[in-house]
């Protein structure tokens, strides 16, 4: 393995980019709390390990280089996001109405796993497995084998992910207090299903190229 370091560094710049992850994290974080945004955090995390696996077993390729996998993965997930947006679109009417009312909406977000949505919105990712398939060669010897340095590198980045998100999540969390006032938690809810939208809508019109 060559450069991990480098890696490392490439690693943390890409992870702090804004994605569909990083809005489900900070959606539940503002809406049902600090424990709620760590959980969707882990069920990412979860997911990111799968995609290792997927990588190292020489799965992710398969998918890739397969126009009819990838693309069912890519609908699928471009649907979950959609389904995700629209929902905390939905949302909205809700937090705009009486307190009673809202103390309904929040216990639905309860119920709903937090787990759940941060591992699927990263599995159903078809770009993740793109992501492992090309950036993770790159720093890898031609030749060798890939078996053991792929490993490092898929547990690496999902540790490097793990700590960003606590941190991010311990953040958000900080500042509740401006955070959960309604009419900041409208304007977030907004955002992020608008975001989230935009995510679903961009990965279900993006061309693939074999």
């Amino acid at each position: 393995m060559e450069n991990f370091y480098l890696f490392a560094l490439m690693c943390i710049l890409l992870i702090i980019l804004p994605g569909p992850d990083t809005a489900i994290a900070m959606k539940n974080t503002v809406t049902v709390g600090r424990n709620r945004g760590l959980q969707t955090a882990l069920g990412t995390c979860c997911a990111l390990l799968i995609h290792t696996s997927a990588a190292v077993l020489g799965l992710s390729a398969i998918i890739v280089k397969s126009a009819l996998l990838f693309s069912i993965f890519k609908y699928v997930g471009a649907i979950y996001l959609l389904y995700l947006g629209v929902k905390t679109l939905w949302s909205l009417k809700k937090t705009k109405e009486a307190v009673s009312q809202e103390l309904n909406t929040k216990t639905q977000f309860m119920n709903t796993s937090c787990f759940k949505q941060g591992f699927l919105t990263n599995l159903l990712n078809p770009k993740v497995a793109v992501f492992f398939l090309t950036f993770l060669p790159q720093f890898v010897d031609a030749g060798s084998n890939t078996f053991l340095p792929f490993l490092i590198m898929g547990f690496t980045y999902t540790v490097l992910t793990a700590v960003w998100f606590f941190l991010y999540v311990l953040l958000i969390n900080q500042i509740s207090a401006f955070m959960k006032k309604p009419k900041t938690q409208t304007i977030i809810e907004g955002i992020t299903g608008t975001i989230l939208i935009g995510f679903g809508i961009k990965l279900a019109l993006e061309k693939t190229h074999y």
